[in-house]
């Protein structure tokens, strides 16, 4: 089938911040690289002005532009919105965009509040759409064997888990305020907590009981960059939080985002009766796996690299040790996308699940408020 033959999906982007651009680069070479039988083409970017819209659409390869995401949504020859605005937006651009029966792909966390989240469920529900939101770190290659080995056992019965996600893009006092600092929507833990309780589900399923304590260490910021104006800083810069989970895995989960020297360090252990897996976002080309020899002191952790036995991998690059970076992550998430949309295949990061992660980082906030352990029933209320 040639690209005249293949039926087109077409693609309306709000924001062309950092997200912006890593969705509109997975969109672009999706079809190349997975042979999709579809084209895919960026129709419409929506930003705040017309000049920036029409810039960006430009730079990013957008037929059109428009400084009005409600008319975007509204086009009937569109059939994916990608969201990636603040936080705070999340909600209306969503439940617009299923009444109109899109496809939605929203950046996480799926909103600012459990209730604004379960609306955004019910929209999705109501209107039997696909949905998905942007927890592209699930995308690695490696995931996938790992699951595997947990589900077959090979690691014996899963004791603890040792998750965190440190970064350091505040470490700067005079980084201003911004929606991360909203005390609705901001916060170490909701900004990227969310990315290692996701993956602590993903890998072990529910958390049913948590205990969290966090801590602001910049008191104060300024209100924008390079303003002398104050404003006080209502979120955490620290969490540390102790998980259950409802297997009866007991774990932590550490979350940090002035954490001097680290760049993205989102990683975990996993250790079982019979071996462990370690892994650090540092690294994403490799996993350790530990496996005791019987009769041997010459033992520890081995490292297995990506590679083409690491499907979708082969899709990038036929040799190992040629390595996959982040965005390459993004394309595989649209990949998903498009095959739930053509073939109805499940997508594990549905808006049900970004509800769930949502419910999870919700208890924990609870927890450090009250300084108790909070329970989590995993059903939708």
């Amino acid at each position: 089938m040639g690209l005249k033959d293949k039926p087109t999906i077409r693609v309306g982007l709000i924001g062309s911040g950092f997200m912006g651009r890593c969705h509109a680069n997975a969109f672009r070479n999706v079809s190349s690289l997975f042979n999709l039988p579809v084209n895919i083409e960026l129709t419409c970017l929506a930003d705040i002005n017309k000049a920036l819209a029409q810039d960006n659409a430009d730079a990013l390869g957008f037929i059109s532009s428009t400084d009005c995401w409600q008319d975007m949504v509204a086009d009937p020859n569109i059939d994916i919105i990608a969201i990636t605005s603040p936080n705070a937006l999340h909600e209306e651009m969503a439940i617009l965009a299923a009444s109109h029966g899109k496809t939605i792909y929203c950046e996480k966390p799926l909103s600012t509040t459990l209730e604004s989240a379960m609306r955004m469920v019910d929209a999705a529900n109501n209107a039997g759409i696909v949905t998905q939101v942007g927890f592209n770190f699930l995308r690695n290659p490696l995931f996938k064997m790992a699951k595997n080995m947990i589900e077959r056992g090979d690691l014996g019965d899963i004791v603890s888990f040792r998750g965190t996600h440190a970064e350091n893009y505040m470490g700067d006092p005079c980084q201003p305020h911004s929606f991360r600092t909203h005390p609705r929507g901001g916060g170490a833990l909701a900004d990227i907590g969310s990315h290692i309780t996701s993956l602590a589900r993903y890998f072990l399923g529910p958390i049913s009981k948590v205990n969290a304590h966090q801590k602001t260490v910049v008191k104060d910021r300024p209100r924008e960059l390079g303003s002398y104006e104050m404003l006080p800083v209502q979120v955490d810069d620290v969490s540390h939080i102790l998980v259950e989970f409802a297997s009866g895995c007991i774990g932590s989960i550490d979350v940090c985002w002035l954490q001097t020297g680290r760049n993205m360090d989102l990683s975990f252990e996993i250790t079982g009766t019979l071996g462990a897996i370690h892994f650090n976002q540092e690294r994403m080309n490799e996993i350790h796996v530990y496996k005791p020899i019987q009769n041997s002191s010459e033992t520890g952790f081995t490292k297995i690299e990506t590679g083409a036995q690491h499907p979708p991998y082969d899709q990038f690059c036929p040799a190992p040790g040629h390595h996959i970076g982040f965005n390459d992550l993004k394309v595989i998430e649209v990949a998903e996308l498009i095959n739930a949309m053509l073939n109805g295949e499940p997508l594990f990061t549905d808006f049900q699940e970004g509800y769930q992660v949502q419910r999870t980082i919700a208890a924990m906030q609870s927890s450090a408020d009250t300084g108790q352990w909070v329970s989590i029933k995993e059903h939708i209320e």
